[in-house]
């Protein structure tokens, strides 16, 4: 019983044992799947850490690389802008070397045209094929001849065989039929075809004898100039300058536009050249990249800088003009000539187009044909002209042209002198319109002012030009002559105004015989428009020993 006992704890107690090693291998089973667990979390994070830094370089040494491309980019901007103020820089000092390295001479040959016209190419016209004609053999074939032998024994198929002849001699004569209508067709197309070329023979021809009329009318009209310009034509010796300056080529640096006046007693040629404005310059020196603030930042020029870049641009365009004009002046027309060059503009404080001179040059061929333009300093070159330039070309100010074009408007007429005329029995309105136009012409330069008549038509509303030489009070006047009867009404007023505006003028003048209309008076009175009626007029007359009479 004991030893029964004791066998029973002892199993108990080894199968406690047991269950107790077996749950610590358990805990331990667990415990170190635990760990394993964690040394793969530690292990998943430290790779997680690993791969964020890597992206965190990578995007570092990415960010890096862009921000070195967007730096270069933007020294690449820089340079760019510099590049364009040294090409532009460049182009106003090869202004001269550009002219001397080419013949100024001008040929009359470039304008004129060939007489070349394309040769004559038949135009292409489908072929009209030939048509088969039908062979009577073709339809009747053994038929047509003797019977065969078996036939003739036994008098067989002879009903049949006058059958099969009929049916060939109905076949063959519509084929023949349709043959001969086939060729009525061919015919047909063929005499259209030879049409067809006769007419664009025909077409040709007389494209090209219009064609050479043109060019012999062209080419003729090329003679007369060539001769007419030899011959010291004032028109002819114009047009040829003209065409000398427009083949100059400036490139992109600004639109050529001029005005010129041959003076053909003193063989002297006026020429008004339109400069460019000074914005033309670039108004930067250099530009510079700021890294620091992401900044390309313009290094101006200074004010005495941009004047003498301006002045050198403003010079060497004078001196080209003047170079090209003599070296291309084959009739010997030129003795000299005056520049002045002048900026269209606007006047800030008036909102009115403005065309100040900034510079004026007057020099002889003789003289200036001497120069080596190509070793010359060009302001130096300038003021041994004894030029007169802007002491500021950049503010534009003006100085007073040697010789003024508008003085010599292509619209101007000899005036007759109508005041001699005059007496105490002249009334006014009995005049001519024409000779009062230079009546009022006379008048006004009798009181000192340098009077133009225009001509009577195309005049652009002006019967006469007037300009007073005064310093500051002068300037150029626009003068309408009306020799009317009635009331001056607004109307009047308001064109002369428009005229004013039209011709850049100071002061418009209205004269006429008879009286204004309060509204013409109204309109008038804060403007610069002076009107003069008949009792005005009278009395200037009278001012200037004329007595004349108005009388209805």
């Amino acid at each position: 019983m004991a030893r029964s006992f004791g066998s029973t704890v002892n199993r108990i107690i080894k199968e406690t044992a047991k269950a107790q090693r077996a749950a610590e291998r358990s805990r331990n089973a667990t415990i170190r799947e635990q760990e394993r667990h964690l040394r793969l979390q530690r292990q998943y994070e430290r790779e997680q850490e690993r791969a964020l830094r890597q992206t965190i370089r990578e995007q570092k040494a990415y960010e890096k690389e862009q921000r070195v491309l967007y730096i270069e980019g933007r020294k690449g901007e820089t340079n760019d802008l510099n590049a364009e103020i040294h090409y532009r820089l460049n182009e106003f000092k090869s202004i001269i070397s550009e002219t001397l390295s080419v013949d100024g001479r001008f040929s009359f040959e470039t304008l004129y045209k060939k007489d070349e016209y394309p040769a004559y190419v038949e135009p292409y016209v489908k072929p009209v094929p030939a048509n088969s004609v039908p062979v009577r053999e073709h339809y009747f074939g053994r038929v047509a001849t003797e019977p065969p032998f078996i036939e003739r024994i036994i008098g067989l198929g002879k009903k049949a065989r006058l059958k099969v002849i009929e049916a060939a001699e109905k076949e063959y004569k519509y084929a023949l039929r349709e043959y001969e209508a086939a060729e009525m067709r061919r015919s047909e197309r063929i005499k259209e075809n030879d049409i067809f070329l006769s007419t664009a023979r025909e077409e040709y021809d007389e494209a090209k004898r219009l064609y050479l009329e043109e060019i012999a009318s062209y080419n003729s009209s090329i003679d007369d100039f060539k001769n007419n310009y030899f011959n010291k034509e004032k028109e002819e010796i114009e047009a040829y300058n003209t065409l000398v300056l427009e083949r100059s080529n400036y490139g992109d640096i600004f639109p050529q536009t001029f005005d010129m006046f041959y003076l053909e007693e003193s063989k002297e040629l006026l020429v008004e050249y339109d400069l460019p404005d000074v914005t033309t310059v670039p108004q930067n020196k250099e530009y510079k990249y700021i890294q620091s603030r992401d900044e390309i930042k313009g290094v101006p020029f200074k004010p005495k800088e941009l004047n003498e870049i301006y002045s050198i641009l403003v010079a060497s365009i004078a001196l080209r003009t003047l170079h090209e004009l003599f070296e291309a002046d084959q009739g010997g027309h030129l003795d000299s000539i005056v520049f002045n060059g002048v900026v269209s503009t606007v006047d800030l404080s008036t909102g009115l187009d403005i065309r100040p001179c900034i510079l004026t040059i007057q020099t002889r061929k003789e003289e200036f044909m001497k120069f080596d333009l190509a070793r010359v300093d060009i302001l130096a070159c300038v003021k041994g002209l004894k030029a007169q330039l802007s002491p500021s070309v950049t503010e534009l100010t003006p100085v007073k042209p040697i010789v003024d074009l508008v003085m010599y408007d292509k619209r101007f007429v000899n005036e007759r002198d109508m005041i001699s005329t005059l007496d105490s029995r002249t009334n006014l309105l009995h005049m001519d319109p024409f000779d009062f136009e230079h009546l009022v012409c006379n008048l006004f330069s009798k009181i000192g002012l340098e009077s133009k008549l225009t001509r009577s038509s195309r005049d652009g509303g002006v019967d006469v030009i007037a300009f007073d030489p005064r310093p500051v009070f002068g300037g150029k006047y626009v003068i309408q002559a009306k020799r009317y009867k009635n009331t001056v009404e607004i109307a009047a007023v308001r064109d002369l105004y428009g005229t004013m505006m039209n011709e850049n003028a100071s002061k418009g003048i209205l004269v006429t015989t008879s009286t204004y209309g309060p509204d013409a008076r109204s309109f008038a009175k804060d403007k610069p428009i002076e009107l003069i009626d008949g009792r005005v007029l009278l009395h200037m007359l009278e001012e200037q020993g004329i007595y004349a009479k108005i009388q209805l």
